[in-house]
């Protein structure tokens, strides 16, 4: 009877406090994010254009590209991890709500550097997140062992979860369209500009665009409000992929809503085309400020298509597929999503197929 009230998500919290190391060592490393960025373009840029690249420098940009997507690989690790689960329960929710945070980070930055730009603050954007993590720190790192606070049980929620799939299937007739046309990048930017024009004539059409728009932001908003629920306990890795990549595409969403028609069209007054996405014509990568866009957008293709397929697997599960099948499938759309992700990148970053 009494390991079962311990297992309870009614626990109440034990006395042993987390280790500030557990908050400060990822805090730290993704304070430094906007770092390796810089590090990386430093590296590229210093090769001119058509010239051979040594192998020492691409090593070097390799190494430093890695501890770049190294950082939300990091929040998911964190999230995983289970050496938080020695002590009490709300030292386990705060580790576990950072990691989400973490997870965060490449579009987070993206999302500060625009706003950053509209506010026309003087502070660089690489202060402003450093000094930013830091207090988020200061303010997690704070000892809670005194708490006595249980931890609610999370809701079933099952009205919201069916709205935000009805919501999800809308906006993935726009998604799948919009991952299709960024395909033809590959072929060019003209191409790329005329298949877009097709879709415009639809998704930006008075009826659809307000429709889309609000669809996005149920998105947002429900998904958030899930995912907090979710957070609230322990999971399998599948389920907490599901929750990250999901708060991850929650900001990815907000943040494209705000550069499209708050940055582009209201503050800058240009146009979202091809130029605006890749950076162009200096380009992506050697970009000072675009930089950060690389990992932004790839990470954000491959978590589309993940959380679709993470959201399948549920799906499947619950209708009796057996749990190595749904697996299975949720491997194959990693690998379609890392494939599509790679592809769309090539293409924005100059690559051709003639």
């Amino acid at each position: 009877m009494f390991k079962r009230w311990a297992d309870s998500p009614y626990q109440m919290a034990a006395s042993k406090p987390l280790s500030k190391w557990v908050v400060w060592a990822p805090v730290l490393t993704t304070s430094v994010y906007p770092y390796f960025l810089n590090a990386f373009h430093t590296l590229v840029t210093s090769v001119e254009p058509g010239a051979v690249i040594s192998p020492v420098y691409l090593l070097l940009a390799t190494v430093v590209m890695l501890a770049i997507f190294s950082v939300p690989a990091m929040g998911f690790a964190l999230a995983c991890q289970r050496i938080t689960r020695q002590h009490n329960a709300v030292a386990q929710l705060k580790v576990r709500r950072l990691a989400l945070f973490i997870i965060c980070a490449p579009t987070l930055y993206c999302f500060v550097g625009v706003n950053l730009i509209m506010l026309g603050s003087p502070v660089p954007d690489e202060w402003f997140w450093a000094a930013s993590w830091i207090g988020f720190g200061l303010y997690l790192s704070r000892d809670g062992s005194g708490l006595q606070q249980p931890i609610r049980p999370i809701r079933a929620m099952p009205a919201l979860r069916v709205a935000h799939g009805i919501a999800g299937a809308i906006v993935l007739l726009f998604i799948a369209f919009h991952l299709f046309n960024h395909l033809f990048g590959l072929a060019g930017p003209q191409v790329h500009a005329q298949v877009m024009e097709i879709g415009r004539t639809v998704y930006r059409s008075s009826f659809v665009e307000p429709v889309l728009v609000i669809a996005l932001l149920f998105q947002v908003f429900s998904g958030l409000r899930l995912a907090w629920n979710w957070s609230s306990v322990g999971s399998d890795n599948y389920r907490i992929f599901q929750v990250g990549s999901g708060v991850f595409l929650a900001v990815f969403i907000l943040g494209h809503l705000n550069a499209v028609f708050v940055f582009a069209r209201t503050y800058a007054g240009i146009e979202t085309g091809w130029d605006f996405a890749s950076g162009d014509p200096v380009g992506m990568i050697r970009d000072p400020w675009g930089i950060r866009l690389l990992p932004h957008y790839a990470i954000g293709v491959f978590f589309i298509i993940t959380h679709l397929f993470s959201g399948l697997r549920v799906v499947m599960l619950a209708h009796g597929v057996s749990k190595s099948g749904a697996n299975k499938t949720w491997w194959g759309g990693a690998v379609i999503g890392a494939l599509i992700s790679l592809l769309i990148m090539l293409g924005i970053t100059g690559v051709r197929l003639s």
